[in-house]
């Protein structure tokens, strides 16, 4: 499997902005490079909507432009199982300016999915019918096996081919996947998988009701790792950790912010992140730095912020857990996941060859 970089990145516009005529000259600026159609991949989640547009060039794809929003869909959701108004107007508020994006850069193809507050919420077909009025996008939701394949898609290049089996998880806003696979004839096949009905946000929506400390942060990681042993027992995953035969990679915010602390980055950079090697002696040091804060000192740190400053120790909770349940000792970190692995696909499907190599930037839209 070839490791090597190809993917290039070309900054489109500016997220914030929402001007015709820098959408004029931004699409322009990508048709000079190159003829190849653009593709577009939409990942609807518990805490953000995020869009990715890309092209395929040589092996891999580059991307043209992207936009992420917090739109914390899943707010509230625990209460009383559905989506709230006022989340979903946030919702289609992003929504509308990624199906402007969609539309002036002239995506041939687009796939647009939603997670696990949808997949939880009793008023998810009135939302979708309202997205697509309103929209014109029509959001298809997955089931969690699909949200681990497409996961699993998009962060095959990070996969070390030498080692037969590999740990993946993404700690999403509502759910966690883990999948367990195995290196095939070509790429790694899943052989198991658990999906967790808890994220970042769940956890803190729970924490909400209780009181944020040590004491409820121990019992969330105790409460986790007992939920884990069933994959654990079925597939001899610890004496394949003693035999050294197993990797672990991470896909979430939780694992990027991290890796951003360890580095002590001054901004988010993610040709320093996406890829990144921590031991879990770095992990432990980072989530330290992170969980020892209040929430004020935690926002006032590099590359954190309000938002990831109350949903930085869930996180930590959660990835606490899995790397007790299993030690494997190293940690890789992928800044990719559902939209990497969907807009491959879309290529893929219309006779494009792209592997998907790590992208590395020092600067993308998000």
């Amino acid at each position: 499997m070839n490791k090597n970089t190809n993917i290039k990145i070309l900054v489109g516009e500016n997220t914030k902005t929402n001007n015709s005529a820098q959408r004029h000259r931004n699409k322009h600026s990508w048709q000079q490079e190159s003829a190849s159609p653009l593709y577009g991949a939409i990942d609807l989640g518990t805490n953000n909507c995020r869009l990715m547009i890309a092209q395929p060039s040589g092996q891999g794809f580059r991307v043209i432009n992207s936009y992420s929003s917090t739109v914390r869909l899943g707010e509230g959701l625990l209460n009383n199982g559905f989506l709230s108004c006022s989340a979903m107007d946030r919702t289609i508020q992003a929504l509308k300016i990624c199906s402007e994006k969609l539309k002036s850069f002239d995506v041939i193809k687009s796939r647009s999915i939603a997670t696990e507050a949808c997949r939880r919420a009793k008023n998810y077909d009135e939302f979708f019918t309202q997205i697509k009025n309103k929209t014109g996008l029509k959001i298809e939701l997955v089931s969690s096996n699909e949200e681990a394949r497409l996961a699993l898609r998009g962060t095959q290049n990070l996969l070390n081919p030498a080692q037969p089996y590999a740990l993946i998880f993404d700690i999403g806003g509502g759910s966690t996947e883990i999948i367990w696979a195995k290196r095939g004839n070509e790429y790694f096949d899943i052989v198991d998988l658990i999906s967790l009905p808890l994220g970042v946000v769940t956890v803190a929506e729970e924490w909400k009701m209780k009181k944020t400390n040590n004491q409820n942060y121990q019992r969330t990681v105790s409460n986790i790792t007992q939920k884990l042993p069933d994959l654990c027992k079925r597939n001899n995953i610890k004496q394949r950790i003693k035999e050294n035969k197993v990797q672990m990679l991470g896909t979430s915010g939780t694992v990027t912010t991290l890796g951003a602390i360890h580095l002590k980055l001054n901004y988010y950079d993610r040709s320093l992140i996406d890829g990144l090697y921590l031991t879990f002696k770095d992990l432990s040091s980072a989530m330290r730095k992170l969980t020892e804060q209040d929430y004020k000192s935690r926002s006032q740190m590099p590359c954190i912020g309000d938002e990831r400053a109350e949903l930085a120790v869930p996180g930590c909770a959660i990835l606490e857990a899995i790397c007790k349940k299993w030690p494997v000792g190293e940690l890789r970190v992928a800044d990719r996941g559902l939209r990497d692995g969907m807009l491959l696909e879309l290529m893929t499907s219309d006779g494009w060859t792209v592997s998907g190599n790590p992208a590395k930037t020092n600067q993308q839209n998000k």
